[in-house]
């Protein structure tokens, strides 16, 4: 029974990870495909590339969420719970891509394992989760908002006297280069938090302690589902990222990527903290699109978006500690 609870646990945290996939390939290809800097079959294509590059860069965000979040329950009850965050973050995926909004997955697992953790009486790390999770999630979009702003603000300086179809020509061959950095720091920091979720069902049932090496099987299976769920493409989210928020010409597009994946290197490798892309290039679109003048950006889809991210957390939470309770008095 353990080892048949492991199996579905990790098979069900892999569909968590195409799913993360799908849902947020948008986040690393919308401005490019929009500018029409890359095709949308060549966006897929490079960014599921990327992504599964980007796995292999880094463990920092894996050891997060796999030591810093949760008390890490143990026996059939710790199983039971881990398989019912993922269920709460799955759900709520599936629900935000089908409404077209660009909510952070990384926010649906993490409100999944504290909704679990609750409903299954084990001990939250508020510390953990106040300064790895909610800390981040209020300062990287306003860091995203100010920093697309300043970056588009620089280039509008660098080549105003440019020739402006050969500086759009120029900065659709540099958003390829741009959206490809967006993909990698995507399949860094996300891959990562699959990766720890594994790790913690690997303690949970003995095979692993905390501290031994991420296993390779681990880490080329997260890669391997987040790149085939990147390639499958979440279309209607890339609706919203690319064309309603604003529409975006090279210059923006690359600009927004530039700074999206600023951002996630530098979370990633100094404070080893899980961000939201979804959080990150939104509001770099947003900071960048408001260079243009305040008004083009189309702030009534902007609040929408937002209040997404506001209420991911606690509606993976409520979904996953019903999760738990279905598991609970049918299995446990």
């Amino acid at each position: 029974m353990d080892t048949f609870a492991l199996v579905v646990t990790i098979l069900v945290a892999l569909f968590f990870t195409y799913t993360n996939g799908f849902h947020d390939s948008a986040n690393a290809i919308a401005t490019s495909v929009s500018t029409r800097a890359l095709t949308p079959r060549a966006a897929l294509a490079m960014a599921a590339v990327m992504n599964l590059a980007g796995a292999f860069l880094g463990s920092g965000v894996a050891k997060t969420v796999s030591e810093g979040l949760i008390e890490t329950p143990q026996g059939s009850k710790g199983m039971g719970i881990l398989f019912a965050a993922l269920v709460g973050a799955i759900v709520w995926n599936l629900i935000t891509w089908y409404f077209g909004l660009p909510s952070s997955s990384s926010h649906a697992l993490f409100g999944g394992m504290v909704g679990a953790a609750l409903a299954g009486g084990t001990e939250v790390i508020w510390n953990g989760v106040l300064d790895k999770v909610v800390i981040p999630m209020f300062i990287s979009p306003v860091v995203g908002l100010i920093a697309g702003y300043l970056v588009m603000t620089a280039i509008m300086w660098i080549f105003r006297r440019a020739n402006p179809h050969k500086a759009k020509r120029g900065f659709r061959i540099a958003q390829t280069v741009s959206a490809a950095g967006m993909a990698l720091g995507h399949g860094l920091q996300d891959a990562q938090k699959t990766m720890g979720v594994v790790v913690m069902a690997l303690v949970i049932s003995g095979h692993e302690t905390y501290g031994d090496p991420i296993p390779v099987w681990v880490k080329i299976a997260c890669a391997v589902m987040l790149s085939l769920g990147t390639y499958a493409g979440g279309w209607r989210i890339m609706r919203t990222l690319g064309r309603k928020i604003i529409e975006l010409d090279p210059p923006q597009g690359f600009a927004a990527e530039t700074t999206g994946a600023a951002i996630m290197f530098t979370t990633a490798y100094l404070f080893k903290a899980p961000v939201s892309t979804t959080h990150v290039i939104t509001s770099a679109i947003m900071g960048v699109g408001a260079t243009k003048r305040v008004n083009a950006v189309r702030w009534g889809v902007a609040k929408n978006i937002i209040l997404g991210w506001f209420i991911t957390m606690p509606a993976a939470a409520i979904v996953a500690a019903c999760a738990y309770g279905i598991v609970n008095l049918a299995f446990l």
